[in-house]
């Protein structure tokens, strides 16, 4: 009898469950089948995957007004530039800016992204160069340090940071260290981890201390140092992205930028700190934390954020003008390869144009459930000409896009359902043919270390990999 009543709560629970998705939530439509098909397949424990995966609804609650707050905030620091940038007659002034102006009216308008010029971009692809000039950075911050990342493991090199950055709290400088909950407190981090930090003086934000939702983590990865300095990229902070864990040797790749796009880095820290804490660092948005960087370069840059409290899907929409845009090649790395409809047509549609198309994943998955996934959709893209490779060089972490050697980006935003809808993320799209040369040229330095997927390869595939996709590919969309 006391089953018979268990069976029925949980009967009437995944009824509620459903019409919440489908009234409620406004899903994507493939997604509430998805999360359907486990309400009803998996009666006893789909409940708790949609308490622990789903929930829409309870975003809008979350985070709407972080969305206007931040609306607010980035008007009344930028208005000049934007109604300046806004207008269709405005000339930019280097070629490749020209040549992606859609792209960048694109990412103005729906994300409030601005232009910055003046820039020097410096490009990492390993560990060991990424974090000694991270190293180098706060070991010459004179004013402040704010660095903001989903991962901050409490080994070898997370304590060498926490060490750096309490030494500089030591001195006066003012330090701020923002992380995601649940990615920190997977690594072994937690508050106490911090102590010798907060000893010193410094400052800690923890990003939705709900450890028990998946869903809308902050997964960027900032570092802003006297705002003259910063990172972004794929790198977290931990021994296994200088290739000392159970994956081996660790690809990813991250930009040090010098110049105004520095500036919209910190901004984006601003808003995050901000929203954990109820506060803004200093006494106004211009003091020190937004000095003139003069021009220390000529590279064109946006710092793109998306979201759940972004009402459009920036960082992808970004993603699929510049494979729309493209004329000769389009290179991409991720280490999942989940892409909506919207990214897999503008992908097919440019290969089928003539584009040289190439995707590349690891050869090793981490997360095998989206292994599997991502090479089924892979297999989706063969026929029109879209030429894959799995990196059988350790793991690749990096998450990039380079457009005819001239326009990319490179960020925190995996080509998955995840980053584009579900969590917090930072890219930096470029528009420099030297840059978009050095990154062309690390994807191809890495060719010679990958193993191509070609059509028959996949065709022959044993039935247990097909399995393992179709069943991986039914659940993708879920979130």
């Amino acid at each position: 009898m006391a089953l018979e009543i268990i069976l029925a709560i949980i009967l009437v629970l995944n009824v509620i469950f459903a019409v919440t998705i489908v009234f409620f939530e406004r899903r994507n439509p493939t997604a509430a089948l998805a999360w359907l098909v486990v309400l009803f397949s998996l009666p006893s424990i789909g409940f708790v995957l949609y308490l622990l995966f789903g929930q829409n609804y309870t975003r809008q609650k979350m985070f709407v007004i972080k969305r206007e707050e931040d609306r607010r905030f980035l008007q009344e620091v930028f208005l000049e530039q934007y109604r300046e940038f806004a207008d269709p007659h405005y000339r930019f002034s280097t070629p490749e800016a020209e040549e992606f102006r859609e792209t960048i009216f694109l990412l103005l308008q729906n994300n409030r992204a601005f232009l910055t010029g003046g820039n020097r971009v410096d490009l990492y692809t390993r560990g060991k160069d990424k974090f000694d000039a991270l190293f180098a950075a706060i070991r010459g911050a004179r004013h402040h340090i704010h660095l903001e990342y989903f991962v901050i493991n409490n080994d070898e090199l997370g304590r060498a940071v926490v060490h750096a950055l309490a030494e500089k709290a030591r001195e006066g400088v003012e330090v701020r260290l923002l992380f995601d909950a649940m990615g920190t407190r997977a690594g072994g981090g937690s508050r106490k981890a911090f102590s010798e930090l907060t000893d010193a003086g410094g400052e800690i934000g923890v990003f939705f201390p709900s450890v028990y939702r998946v869903n809308y983590r902050n997964h960027r990865k900032i570092a802003v140092i006297d705002g003259t300095v910063g990172f972004i990229g794929g790198f977290n902070i931990g021994d296994d992205y200088l290739g000392k864990g159970p994956l081996g040797p660790w690809r990813d790749t991250a930009f040090r930028i010098t110049g105004r796009a520095v500036q919209l880095l910190q901004l984006r820290f601003f808003l995050d700190w901000h929203y954990v804490t109820g506060e803004y660092p200093g006494p106004g948005p211009r003091s020190h934390y937004f000095p003139d960087p003069g021009d220390r370069g000529t590279t064109p840059v946006q710092i793109v954020s998306g979201g759940p409290d972004t009402r459009w899907n920036p960082i992808k929409e970004g993603y699929i003008k510049l494979i729309n845009s493209a004329r000769e090649s389009v290179y991409i790395q991720t280490p999942y390869f989940v892409p909506d409809d919207s990214v897999t047509d503008a992908l097919r549609i440019a290969a089928l144009s003539g584009v040289d198309v190439r995707v590349m994943i690891p050869c090793k998955p981490d997360h095998p459930f989206v292994y599997w996934a991502s090479l089924s959709f892979i297999g989706d893209l063969l026929d029109a000409g879209v030429r894959a490779y799995t990196y059988d060089d350790g793991f690749l972490h990096a998450k990039t896009i380079v457009v005819d050697g001239k326009a990319g980006s490179v960020g925190s935003a995996n080509w998955d359902v995840r980053s584009f809808r579900l969590n917090f993320e930072a890219n930096a799209f470029f528009y420099d043919a030297a840059v978009g040369a050095e990154l062309a040229r690390a994807f191809e330095e890495d060719l010679v270390v990958s193993t191509e997927i070609t059509l028959e390869s996949y065709r022959a595939r044993p039935r247990r990999v097909r399995m393992k996709e179709s069943v991986s590919r039914l659940f993708s969309p879920l979130g």
